[in-house]
């Protein structure tokens, strides 16, 4: 049974001393049970440790839950965008439109091809990219369409999709906040031409380091899998066991992109619980919404109804006109409460390489900067408790109710 949160005003200096001598609660945290160390050890205690059978079944089964026909494992969500790129066959001086509220992962992998990232802006209410802003940025040197599901809340992907359409150009989607996440009763995975994820440690089910590229395109997912190991002739893995030969054939300049049967080992675990951390994310985001609508200085992004949100993220944005403080001291202020937060993302048409590269500047995505500007990421993940996330709501009201103007 939850309790309500205590807002300064009611909040006695014993429950606020209780409140304040919790241990430190970090931005993020995976859950790694009993489950995933006994797959592991079993998998050290096994013929195989890096690419094997287990890089396979965790291929057939991340394939079979995003609804793709072929899906292809990798040691990052960089590797899977950087080869998705190079199966389309993008290429020095194409462009591929993408957005700036992202990770530096996504624009490199186009840097990677030479071809230029082409950012347009975002929509406000959940920081997507604009389909209106992408169909304009189109040229006769595009290439393909990159969006971004940002923080786990999918794209208009049936606007992007038909935009691509009309303009002959194949959708690359950035997944690496989504593996769950649905749009329309579709899951993310099964709607662009390649979907790459993400397994890193803080995404809702990690392989430690990892990624992956999920296609309906048998030739693509081949030669996306030969170049991730070297180019080299598929199933090159088996070259070591009963059944393999010592011969091999250098097919492309590949790339060390492979994933282990240790990190699919834990992979395999962790997308069994997947449900299991996701329900638990979309409680604790609801939490925080309930929380936060009693908050006039505090707003939150919108979801959509016809989506299922991953909440990889759950981002705030602070009216600071309402403050006297900064976004940096905001932060700050949470961190002596033992509060540990993020900022997702500083847009990427501000960081160096890409104002002096581009020639881009303060004010050219609007939204982008504002929410920027303003926005926390507090902690969200299925280890929290319920107490945890009351906590760091009672944390952001004190912040608020101390620096108030």
């Amino acid at each position: 049974m939850t309790t309500s949160i205590p807002t300064l005003a009611g909040t006695t200096e014993g429950t606020r001393t209780a409140y304040l001598d919790r241990s430190f609660l970090p931005y993020c945290q995976q859950d790694i049970g009993a489950e995933e160390m006994a797959a592991v050890l079993e998998c050290l205690q096994s013929d195989w440790i890096t690419t094997g059978p287990r890089v396979g079944e965790f291929e057939l089964a991340c394939a079979e839950h995003v609804n793709a026909r072929h899906a292809v494992a990798l040691n990052s969500c960089t590797a899977a965008l950087h080869l998705a790129l190079e199966v389309l066959g993008v290429q020095e001086g194409d462009e591929v439109i993408t957005t700036p509220m992202t990770f530096c992962a996504t624009a490199e992998a186009i840097e990677y091809m030479r071809a230029r990232p082409v950012f347009v802006d975002v929509e406000p209410d959940t920081l997507n990219i604009s389909p209106r802003q992408m169909a304009r940025a189109i040229t006769d040197r595009t290439k393909a369409l990159l969006p971004v599901h940002y923080g786990g809340h999918p794209c208009e992907m049936g606007r992007i999709l038909a935009l691509a359409g009309d303009a002959g150009l194949p959708v690359v989607e950035d997944a690496a906040h989504a593996m769950g996440a649905y749009y329309r009763g579709r899951p993310v995975g099964s709607l662009g031409d390649i979907t790459c994820f993400s397994f890193y440690a803080t995404k809702n089910m990690t392989t430690a380091e990892g990624g992956l590229l999920a296609t309906d395109n048998p030739e693509w997912a081949d030669k996306a899998r030969i170049l991730g190991l070297h180019g080299i002739s598929r199933d090159a893995w088996k070259r070591y066991s009963s059944e393999g030969s010592w011969h091999y054939d250098v097919m492309h300049l590949g790339y060390k992109y492979n994933m282990t049967d240790l990190a699919a080992s834990l992979g395999l675990v962790q997308l069994r619980r997947l449900t299991e951390f996701n329900d638990l994310r979309r409680v604790y985001a609801r939490m925080y919404d309930r929380a936060f609508s009693e908050v006039p200085e505090v707003s939150v992004l919108a979801t959509h109804p016809h989506v299922v949100h991953a909440r990889h993220l759950y981002v705030i944005q602070l009216d600071l006109s309402a403050l006297t403080i900064d976004r940096a001291a905001f932060i700050e202020e949470l961190k002596k409460m033992n509060v540990g937060t993020s900022v997702h993302f500083i847009p990427l048409h501000l960081q160096p390489y890409y104002r002096n590269k581009y020639g881009y500047q303060p004010g050219d995505f609007p939204v982008a900067e504002a929410a920027y500007e303003r926005m926390i990421s507090l902690p969200l993940y299925p280890r929290m408790s319920e107490e945890d996330v009351r906590y760091v709501t009672w944390a952001v009201k004190e912040v608020i109710a101390k620096y108030h103007r």
